[in-house]
């Protein structure tokens, strides 16, 4: 079986061939092609691999190419990470925003929308070529804003690209082990809502809900990462757990504030971190494992450092530092190719689950898996004010899709200032004005 992975060059694709050789119970993964448009990256990655695959006899071949069309080609899976504009893109998507004293982050608010805006044509063309070369492959969509770039691949691919996000698992995980429950598997998460913005409703064990236990108890509350950012007064009045990226609009002047006083974006300190480390790779005498498992370890233990900062919610527990998204992925693609039914929550077209969106929007809900790709479960309505941010969240990215497919430059100012944590028309028009002069990627917005 053939696994192309897009953005192969990327940081994080020794997770997913690392979750590969650790648990062989697929068994079918023969090949693993690598596409990036970085040979020097590509190269980088590939040594991490061989290192990573040193000791185990059967290890799926690794190739590399910069040709997208001989990486497709054949293709049984194909895992979109791709990062149009790279982490430097990511760095002036935060810097243009806060200069406007809005959220730049990569996948809320301003800068996700410029993320979006630059990446939904390049899926788009993916998506196409995938239809053309590889008509019988499930695409896995790791790329962010991951609902929205689903949301643009399935106008060419229908149901069989999928979009994930670790975020929601990790959720789950957290409330589970606050809770004692033995094992995560076994339990129910009730969670719904779009990526990025969903909110577990309910965590049942042999059918009962244990959630509300856990805010009943402040002690609970306040021991894991989504009670100690939001605080347990916030999520008892919610009667739900927030996905972390919630932070960002419940707390929003706090959010920009600590991102603005901060020495660095994220993204500014990732590009530096990374670029470290494929500068480490030049020298042929390096251990590349070595040197990316200490980056690595950096990356997680900063992850959303300010937000915790902000909410006074200290380092993150070294139980939340081991990711996670790769093994949804590869959870995803063997209940595809092997048969074996699974529920995870996923990122797929709606099809009448959330009566207030239409059928074709991409929404994040549990899904039951199985050789046919992944079916929503029905889920009880939001409550009004999660209805009300879903849809304007949603009418957003509808805009950004429409601006990508025409080119609009006014329909790219419609989506910024329709966004919740946008406060101005002129800030929408700066914004656009501003990114168009640092992405070359939006030069079609006229």
């Amino acid at each position: 079986m053939k696994l192309t992975i897009l953005g192969g060059g990327g940081f994080r694709v020794p997770l997913v061939y690392g979750a590969l050789l650790t648990d062989r119970r697929e068994g079918r993964v023969t090949q693993v092609v690598l596409h990036d448009l970085d040979p020097r990256r590509l190269s980088a990655v590939t040594r991490v691999l061989a290192e990573q695959a040193a000791e185990i006899p059967d290890a799926p071949a690794v190739t590399a190419t910069t040709d997208l069309d001989e990486a497709l080609r054949g293709a049984d899976f194909v895992f979109s990470a791709i990062r149009v504009g790279g982490l430097e893109g990511r760095a002036n998507d935060e810097r243009v925003a806060l200069a406007e004293g809005v959220l730049g982050q990569e996948t809320v608010g301003a800068g996700g929308i410029a993320y979006g805006l630059r990446t939904v044509p390049v899926a788009v063309d993916i998506a196409r070529r995938v239809a053309r070369l590889a008509p019988d492959a499930w695409v896995i969509n790791f790329t962010n804003p991951a609902g929205l770039v689903t949301e643009a691949m399935s106008r060419h691919l229908g149901n069989r690209v999928i979009g994930i996000c670790d975020s929601p698992v990790g959720l789950g995980r957290r409330i589970a082990r606050v809770l004692g429950v033995k094992n995560p598997a076994e339990a129910w998460i009730d969670y719904v809502g779009l990526n990025h913005l969903g909110w577990v409703r309910g965590l049942r064990v042999a059918g009962r809900d244990e959630l509300p236990r856990l805010l009943a108890d402040p002690a609970l509350l306040g021991s894991f990462e989504e009670g100690k950012l939001f605080g347990a007064e916030w999520l008892r009045s919610l009667g739900a757990i927030p996905n972390e990226y919630l932070h960002y609009y419940y707390f929003n002047r706090e959010a920009v504030r600590a991102y603005q006083e901060a020495e660095q974006t994220r993204g500014a300190f990732l590009r530096d971190q990374q670029a470290r480390f494929y500068d480490e790779m030049a020298d042929p005498g390096a251990s590349a494992l070595l040197s990316w498992d200490r980056t690595r370890a950096e990356r997680e233990a900063t992850y959303m450092a300010e937000n915790r900062e902000t909410a006074g919610a200290g380092e993150r527990d070294a139980d939340d530092l081991s990711g996670g998204y790769e093994k949804v992925a590869l959870a995803l693609m063997r209940a595809i190719a092997r048969d074996e039914r699974t529920t995870l929550i996923l990122n797929v077209r709606n099809r009448h689950t959330l009566s207030v969106l239409d059928d074709d929007a991409v929404i994040e809900v549990p899904c039951l898996v199985d050789a046919n790709g992944a079916h929503p479960v029905a889920v009880d309505p939001l409550p009004g004010h999660a209805t009300g941010l879903v849809c304007s969240v949603k009418a957003v990215e509808r805009e950004v899709l429409a601006a990508a497919e025409s080119g609009s430059r006014a329909t790219a100012v419609k989506a910024f200032a329709l966004h919740p944590l946008v406060d101005s028309v002129n800030v929408a028009r700066r914004l656009v004005e501003g990114y168009a002069e640092v992405h070359p990627g939006l030069a079609y917005l006229r």
